[in-house]
């Protein structure tokens, strides 16, 4: 067994360990911790394939943007965790026999590419290109359509996402920016011309006395 056999099944390993714990972590914030170390250990074993782009990518987009996102949301919300977690051995059945379908569409799909016998043989203007060029190359020609197509599907995911939590909250003031342009001086300001001094009528004569002109 040489070095790199080895560092490729002590990171199989600890990337097992950390999907596992993902989903039966207690904490959402632990959970999140383990996602990241799993990400860096899936990383860890496209370099060791010689896939240094996908690590790279994975390591910056996945670790440093989206992970580093979710465990400040899910910091900041304060879930409640007792509260979701009920009725979860009632749903336990529906949820398992989903996830083993999952499951084995994802090996009818993985274990295409674990049947080749030889790795291809790359020409001497395909080395020297190097696999990001050529991953870019693939992808932009013959994988264009399926990635326009997922782009246009990320784009709706993100509209529908807007659209979901764009929501009034009773407790927000918000203000129409198109009403405040329409406004106008004579719907908000009235102006009323009064006299600048008003005289006191005079009192009634049965409030007076007459002797010593004292009010009752």
């Amino acid at each position: 067994m040489n070095t790199t056999t080895a560092l490729f099944y002590v990171f199989s390993a600890v990337l097992l360990f950390a999907a596992f714990r993902v989903i039966t972590a207690r904490s959402p914030v632990h959970a999140a911790l383990y996602l990241v170390l799993a990400f860096f250990t899936a990383s860890c074993l496209w370099v060791l394939l010689q896939a240094e782009f996908l690590a790279i990518s994975l390591v910056l987009v996945y670790v440093g943007a989206v992970m580093v996102l979710f465990l400040f949301v899910v910091m900041m919300l304060d879930i409640n965790v007792e509260g979701l977690r009920k009725g979860f051995w009632k749903h336990f059945p529906v949820a398992a026999f989903v996830g083993v379908v999952i499951a084995l569409e994802m090996a009818a799909v993985l274990l295409t590419g674990f049947q080749l016998k030889e790795a291809p043989v790359l020409d001497a203007q395909a080395r020297q290109m190097g696999n990001t060029k050529m991953l870019g190359i693939e992808i932009y020609t013959q994988y264009l359509y399926p990635l326009q197509i997922a782009a246009v599907l990320l784009l709706v995911a993100i509209i529908a996402a807007i659209a979901l939590t764009l929501r009034r909250r009773k407790d927000s003031k918000y203000i129409n920016p198109a009403e405040q342009v329409l406004a106008k001086k004579a719907d908000r300001v009235r102006l009323v011309k009064m006299k600048a001094t008003v005289e006191l009528p005079d009192p009634p004569a049965s409030a007076v006395e007459p002797a010593t002109g004292e009010k009752k």
